[in-house]
């Protein structure tokens, strides 16, 4: 009997593909067909869905929610091989390859995808006065597995604001990506779509549990009790019948909740603990996050609860609800425009836990499920920053040159405008607070006894009555 030749075959595979899904589909469900057959007994997808050929098949892999991050719903279409009839459909929550899409996984259609944004228009952000830090250090892990592109571009958002919007150390922001490089799932990255420049991004450790604990192990020998730790994690996760998990690099390996926080539970006391988590059921950390943490003050924003998918831009260029907690953050969005209304609602200087996940929650467009755990108020007080007590007056001593010499947006997120405004802050630092702790002892010293006379005045009946 003759065979049917190749490309006959995937063309009936393709047209009966398509006929199935219905006409709303048409316009979301993204299709891939993997020219290479696959052998009785192969894996699709990673171990734990437990999805097996039972014979040789061609795979269509149906996305039907592609700006969902997995897990989320999918389907897996199996054909003969040799004569392109349906053989099975299966349910499945991740994609049916494993660390990339291989050569022969061709899409055959697909309407939604990376689109880069064009001709747009934006108002410059309200520039903020750089921050005096008295004690403590800080420090940031940043932590993305299966990573697409999407999740890098949020990693370096996050990185990019730790540095130029708030001073972080960069010796002291430990980066966990896919393979310890700018690889990705769609390929190595070179540069970033905010302003078109390389990603600054220093990457030191793989995307897995291993690379999270050597950072932690590094932490626990430099934690201290003053110390605050911003956890930022990305890429994708589920919640697959045994609680939330974060997906690790290679092959789309589980990183459980149980497993993060009895990790995260290794540290040494310290002061603050500010987490923010994007991937799919994160919120699913939440409680145990907080029983782990041994901070003294901890918050956790999770883009969706324990049994919800989280999702990304309709670009792709992002995720929507990391994209605008780092946004919030950092004063303007990743083109340097400005934010949709000021995050800081109680107007003093700082953006809270609880301001950040309030701005990303307020304007996130996708159907993420935003939800926010706190071990006590102070927990949802934590900010990136820690400010000295005479902020203000430090900022109306700055701004009006820094209005001066800021270059035009976007040019002004240059790292060079930020290292040398964080360079003079450094360097003018001790002699300001030094004059301005001066003149305020000068007013404590003469608004004392006017406190102390405003206070007698006031309770003068009461110890009139106590003393008769």
């Amino acid at each position: 009997m003759k065979k049917e030749d190749p490309r006959r075959v995937y063309d009936s595979i393709r047209a009966e593909a398509f006929s199935r899904l219905a006409p709303e589909q048409h316009l979301t469900t993204n299709l891939y067909l993997d020219e290479l057959p696959r052998k009785k007994g192969e894996y699709l997808g990673p171990e734990f869905q437990k999805i097996v050929t039972e014979q040789a098949c061609l795979l269509v892999f149906a996305d039907d929610n592609p700006t969902a991050n997995f897990g989320h719903d999918c389907r897996y279409l199996l054909y003969h091989p040799e004569n392109g009839s349906l053989l099975k459909e299966i349910p499945a929550r991740f994609p049916p390859y494993g660390n990339k899409p291989p050569e022969t996984f061709k899409a055959f259609h697909e309407p939604v995808k990376a689109i880069p944004p064009s001709n747009l228009f934006h108002i410059p952000p309200i520039l903020r006065c750089p921050i005096i830090f008295p004690d403590g250090t800080r420090y940031a892990i940043l932590y993305s597995g299966m990573s697409n592109k999407r999740h890098l571009n949020d990693l370096e958002f996050c990185y990019r604001t730790l540095i130029d919007r708030y001073a972080f150390d960069p010796s002291h922001i430990y980066v966990c990506n896919y393979d310890c490089s700018l690889d990705t799932q769609d390929g190595l990255q070179t540069i970033w779509p905010g302003d078109n420049t390389p990603y600054r991004i220093q990457v030191n450790q793989s995307g897995n549990r291993a690379g999270f604990q050597a950072v932690l192990s590094d932490l626990r020998g430099k934690l201290q009790s003053q110390d605050v730790l911003f956890i930022h994690t990305n890429n994708h996760g589920d919640n697959f019948g045994s609680g939330s998990f974060l997906c690790e690099y290679p092959n789309w390996g589980t990183y459980t909740a149980a497993q993060f926080c009895a990790d995260l539970a290794t540290l040494p006391p310290f002061r603050a603990l500010l987490v923010m988590m994007e991937q799919c059921n994160s919120g699913g950390f939440n409680a145990p996050v907080l029983a782990a943490s041994t901070a003294s003050a901890t918050s956790i924003a999770s883009a969706a609860i324990a049994t919800q998918s989280s999702y990304a831009s309709p670009d792709l260029n992002w995720d929507t609800f990391a994209y605008e907690w780092i946004a919030a953050q950092a004063g303007h969005d990743a083109y340097g425009g400005a934010l949709a209304f000021n995050p800081d609602t109680n107007m003093d200087g700082v953006i809270e836990a609880t301001e950040a996940f309030n701005y990303a929650k307020a304007v996130d467009t996708q159907p993420d499920s935003p939800n926010f755990s706190e071990s006590s108020a102070a927990g949802g007080d934590i900010g990136l920053s820690q400010q000295y007590w005479i902020w203000w007056t430090w900022c109306w001593l700055f701004r009006p040159e820094i209005e001066k010499y800021s270059p035009p947006f976007p040019e002004a997120q240059r790292p060079e405008f930020a290292t040398a405004v964080n360079g003079i802050a450094a360097q003018l630092q001790k002699t300001i607070v030094a004059t301005l702790d001066r003149a305020a002892a000068e007013g404590r010293k003469e608004l004392a006894p006017k406190i102390h006379s405003a206070f007698e005045a006031a309770f003068a009946a009461e110890k009139a009555r106590k003393a008769s």
